[in-house]
C-alpha cells in the first residue's frame, strides 16, 4: 500500500485539541488541498470561515443564543463552551450556484469533499480534526448569525489543533458489511 492508504487506514477524529491551531501557511497549504474536491463545472460551491481566539467567545454565544430553551441552563452553557475545545474552528459552507447541468445535491456533496480534504490535509501536516454538526449546523439563527446568504447552508464545524493525548482505536467495519456486487 501507498503512503496515501496508509494514512487514511490510520485516520480518525481527534476531540481532545489545544494550542497551537495550525499556522496561516498549513492553513493555506490544507484550504488549497480543499480546493481540489470533485466539483462538476468547476463551480466552487463552497467557502469557509476561520474562527479562532476572541471569534471562539463569539461563536459560543451565538450557539448559546441558538438555544430554543433559554430555561435549560445546562443545554445553554454547554453550548456557550462548544468552541472552545479546539484553538480553531472552521466554518464549512456550502454555497451552491445556479446551473443548469449541476443539481443543488452535487454542489453540496462537493462542498463536503472539499471539508474533508481540509481535514485530511490538517491531519497529515499532524494536527487533530473533529468535525461536528449536531442542531447549531441546522439552525437558522446560527446560519443568519454567521452571515451565510440565501441558499447556503453549514456542512459542519471543523475543530482543529494539536492533539492533547492519544484515544483508543476505533473499530471499524469489514468491508463485506457495506459492500455488495450488483447484480448478484
Amino acid at each position: 500500500m501507498n503512503s496515501v492508504t496508509d494514512f487514511l487506514l490510520n485516520r480518525s477524529s481527534e476531540p481532545r485539541l489545544q494550542a497551537p491551531a495550525p499556522d496561516q501557511h498549513v492553513l493555506d497549504t490544507a484550504l488549497a488541498c480543499a480546493a481540489r474536491a470533485p466539483d462538476h463545472a468547476l463551480l466552487r460551491p463552497w467557502r469557509y470561515l476561520i474562527v479562532e481566539g476572541e471569534g471562539l467567545d463569539a461563536l459560543g454565544e451565538l450557539f448559546a443564543r441558538s438555544c430554543a430553551d433559554e430555561a435549560d441552563n445546562q443545554k445553554w452553557e454547554k453550548l456557550r463552551k462548544a468552541p472552545m475545545r479546539a484553538p480553531m474552528v472552521i466554518v464549512g459552507i456550502a454555497s451552491p450556484k445556479v446551473h443548469p447541468k449541476v443539481p443543488e445535491i452535487e454542489q453540496v456533496m462537493s462542498a463536503a469533499a472539499s471539508m474533508s480534504f481540509l481535514a485530511l490535509a490538517l491531519q497529515d501536516a499532524g494536527f487533530g480534526v473533529m468535525w461536528r454538526t449536531g442542531d447549531v449546523a441546522y439552525n437558522q439563527s446560527v446560519a443568519q448569525g454567521l452571515g451565510l446568504a440565501e441558499g447556503e447552508s453549514i456542512i459542519g464545524f471543523l475543530y482543529t489543533g494539536s492533539i492533547v493525548s492519544e484515544k483508543p482505536r476505533v473499530p471499524r467495519p469489514e468491508v463485506a458489511e457495506f459492500v455488495r456486487r450488483w447484480p448478484q
